[in-house]
């Protein structure tokens, strides 16, 4: 009898046990926030440097105005701190504040790139810096198997993780700094004019010319002739 009582019941326990269950594994949702590019790098860690540029040039400001009041997709390629200790002394404190935010603006690129799209992109990518089709700004991407280089015409880095993806915003870790060709870059030495040629000065005669012959044949006719008129005299004093 108590099982008869039990048994319409059983269905509707269950349902309710295992929605309980359900609703207390859920996790919360995200909280909500515009997003902001300094924040993202400051909680990954190790991208002070980057931070510190992108602060300085306000290109900071510019990403975190264009993701959050337009649908337009960015790739960064954030080099992380070792990677900025890794150049040259001074590699950076020589460079104008234009150039800063050019070297800024070559880590990123105007859409989102997924991992899977590097495959089939095409080169060279257009970054923020400027159009890479006259040379100064190229960027190109090769793949092998999972592994993504990214070549500069200066340098080549790897990308090594993903940092942040929204749909929207892709922050990718690479393991050194895109130096662009047009800040990095070594020129060409021009080539060197050619010489003046020196003023025409006559050479001398080398001994044994003609000249010196034409004077030898010139000095003996002298001689030849003093000799005639000395014997002619001599001739005549006798007669």
């Amino acid at each position: 009898m108590r099982k008869q009582l039990l048994s319409p019941f059983v269905p509707f326990l269950m349902f309710f046990l295992f929605s309980s269950t359900t609703v207390a594994q859920t996790p919360s949702p995200a909280p909500s926030g515009p997003t902001n590019i300094t924040a993202i790098l400051e909680k990954a860690g190790q991208f002070t440097t980057l931070i510190r540029l992108m602060k300085s040039t306000q290109e900071s400001d510019q990403i975190n105005t264009q993701l959050n009041n337009s649908n337009q997709g960015l790739t960064v390629f954030a080099p992380p701190d070792n990677a900025f200790a890794n150049l040259k002394a001074g590699a950076l404190n020589s460079l104008s504040d234009q150039q800063k935010v050019q070297l800024v603006q070559f880590h990123i690129i105007p859409n989102f790139l997924s991992m899977s799209s590097f495959q089939t992109v095409s080169n060279p990518l257009r970054t923020q810096a400027g159009n890479s089709a006259d040379g100064e700004f190229p960027l190109n991407v090769t793949t092998s198997g999972n592994q993504v280089n990214i070549t500069t015409g200066v340098n080549t880095a790897t990308v090594a993780n993903t940092i942040f993806t929204d749909g929207q915003l892709v922050v990718y870790q690479v393991d050194q700094v895109l130096l662009p060709l047009d800040l990095f870059g070594t020129a060409a030495a021009p080539a060197p004019a050619p010489s003046k040629p020196d003023k025409d000065v006559p050479a001398k005669a080398p001994a044994g010319s003609k000249e010196d012959a034409s004077a030898d044949a010139s000095g003996a006719t002298i001689a030849t002739v003093s000799v005639s008129l000395v014997l002619i005299a001599a001739i005549s004093l006798k007669l």
